[in-house]
């Protein structure tokens, strides 16, 4: 592995992680942003999306086979199909004949907090004629990004994905995503849509969104009442594990100098994925992520660092 550790060697298959592929235009700002002027900036564009970005990093992680199902647009395909590859992932993307790519604009600040622009482009254009049961032959776990739940056409893919997985006994997961478009969707129309997963990885405000309930621990117990394993990450302050309605593990966090957070839940997601096919418990598998997490945070983009 070449991650920050190796759990043991990949046992269990390979990893399907649909999801969405992105753009990412990273701006880091040291200073307020100057409305109606200009605001010293350094821009890179780099490439990112939840679920390419948590494929990666189960990748980096040690899983040995990781596919990605999504959609792009024409314009950057290959550049996409390149950077997946090169990070030890299998693309299996659509190139869409109208839509672009999806782009986000992260506006990073001193304090590495950011604040997302999203163009979901292409990535929630997909949908069951972009999906065959065949995808999952050789899975052992199927992941979906969250991104699926707010559209149409990519729902009824997630639906139509977590069908067919649980058909065939492969355990699903969910990352929730966005607090904003929970918030826009509505919590108890999302809950309902991931109803059926096996797993829910939400951060702090996502658990807090989805339950109206403020402390973190008692969001997780209530969140694992309806998907039996919930894990919360709690940023700087690590993670929570609960289980059929019980907090079973409070996971301490992992040292690091912050540069720019965007990623950091979904290198979370990819190392705790990758940590539960080696046969880590749940516990485990929340501490790799949280190590996964920590060195996302001292990087740029979402991605893990190259080679």
């Amino acid at each position: 592995m070449t991650g920050p550790t190796a759990p043991g060697p990949d046992r269990g298959g390979a990893l399907l992680v649909v999801g969405d592929v992105a753009t990412d235009v990273v701006a880091r700002h040291g200073s307020g942003l100057a409305h109606g002027t200009d605001t010293a900036a350094e821009v890179r564009t780099l490439p990112g999306g939840a679920g390419a970005n948590a494929a990666c990093w189960a990748a980096y992680a040690g899983c040995a086979d990781v596919r990605l199902l999504g959609r792009v647009g024409a314009e950057s395909a290959d550049w996409h199909t390149a950077h997946l590859r090169k990070a030890g992932v299998r693309p299996l993307l659509v190139t869409d004949p109208e839509a672009q790519t999806a782009t986000i604009v992260a506006l990073v600040d001193a304090r590495a907090e950011r604040t997302f622009l999203t163009d979901s482009g292409a990535a929630l254009r997909i949908s069951p004629a972009d999906w065959s049961p065949g995808l999952l032959d050789g899975v052992a776990r199927l992941h979906l990004s969250g991104y699926l739940f707010f559209g149409d056409p990519s729902r009824e893919l997630a639906d139509v994905a977590m069908a067919d997985a649980h058909a065939r006994g492969i355990p699903v997961s969910v990352d929730p995503a966005s607090a904003g478009f929970i918030a826009a969707m509505g919590a108890d129309s999302f809950l309902r849509a991931v109803a059926k997963a096996d797993a829910l990885l939400p951060n702090t405000d996502e658990a807090r969104l989805l339950t109206g309930v403020p402390d973190a621990a008692d969001a997780a117990a209530l969140l694992s009442r309806q998907v039996p394993l919930t894990v919360v990450t709690l940023g700087a302050e690590g993670a929570l594990v609960a289980e059929a309605g019980t907090v079973t593990a409070r996971v301490p966090p992992v040292q690091a100098k912050a540069v720019d957070s965007t990623g950091a839940g979904d290198a979370f997601t990819g190392a705790f994925l990758a940590a539960l096919l080696s046969g880590a418990d749940a516990a485990v598998a929340a501490a790799e992520g949280c190590r996964a997490g920590a060195l996302a945070v001292a990087l740029d983009g979402g991605r893990p660092p190259a080679g």
